[in-house]
């Protein structure tokens, strides 16, 4: 009998603790795994206020899910050669990013840009909100968003995608899911991902900036991003910054605008180049 129990025991010891909610750490992806992390949550100051009216607008479209998505669009008068996907932080679609997708708009020419909101018309003005938010994406729901979105832009388009932080790891993402459109990857310290077989179909070059000082996207991250690039033929151009994550977020104390200037010359520069 005490055996039985002494077993009993230890056979429940070596079992694997199971999280009582599915957006425990250890069951999250990409940026997700770090939401719950305070010194995470610390290095997302809370917003500074714009006084932003864009030119943009907001669209609704069918996604494959039965569902709806949504996106902040700007168009050319002219039927663009080119898309680029503009990707959130972990804030969601907020005027910063609509402010940034207006930018990219005004330098690129022949180029239709739109900002897919992940987080489907919710905002976080406060980093527990965003590190929610941020957790409750579902690979599947993100991936509806963006095939929904896709289509906006057209059959014929080349495909170039931007994102920063949780948006820089979609950046990634979309660009392989648009498989030969693909012309253009830039990810500002987001999340790579980790296996070949995900980034084997990817059909583009790579642009990666990141920030010497960020704990969290740093350089064993990256280093392992380049090994698994090597590995499965894909190129990625890393550069780095000496400047903490988030700095090229211009409503962030963190903000460096030395680095974001050069960052975003770089990035605008790798763009114009892919979609000439």
């Amino acid at each position: 009998m005490i055996r039985s129990i002494l077993l009993y025991a230890l056979v429940v010891l070596l079992l694997p603790a199971c999280s009582d909610s599915p957006s425990g750490a250890e069951n999250q992806e990409g940026m997700a795994k770090f939401a719950s992390d305070s010194n995470f949550q610390n290095a997302h100051e809370q917003p500074a206020k714009l006084d932003f009216q864009g030119k943009g607008e907001i669209v609704k479209f069918p996604t494959s899910d039965g569902k709806e998505g949504s996106a902040y669009v700007l168009r050319s008068e002219q039927n663009p050669a080119n898309v680029l996907f503009v990707f959130h932080e972990w804030w969601g679609l907020n005027d910063y990013v609509k402010r940034e997708a207006e930018r990219l708009f005004g330098q690129l020419d022949n180029t239709m840009v739109i900002a897919p909101d992940l987080y489907d018309g919710q905002i976080a003005d406060n980093p527990d909100a965003a590190g929610k938010l941020m957790q409750s994406v579902t690979e599947a729901r993100a991936k509806a968003i963006i095939e929904g979105a896709f289509g906006l832009g057209g059959d014929n388009a080349s495909v170039a995608t931007v994102g920063w932080c949780f948006g820089g790891g979609w950046s990634l993402k979309a660009a392989i899911m648009a498989g030969d459109k693909s012309k253009a990857c830039v990810m500002y310290y987001g999340m790579p991902v980790e296996k070949a077989a995900e980034l084997a179909p990817l059909k583009t070059d790579v642009l990666g900036i990141f920030a010497k000082k960020d704990n969290w996207i740093n350089e064993q991250v990256v280093g392992n991003f380049e090994k698994l690039a090597k590995a499965t033929g894909k190129k990625v151009d890393v550069h780095w910054y000496d400047a903490d994550h988030a700095f090229a977020n211009p409503s962030s104390p963190r903000y460096n605008e030395a680095a974001a200037t050069e960052a975003n010359t770089l990035a605008l520069n790798y763009l114009k180049e892919k979609l000439k």
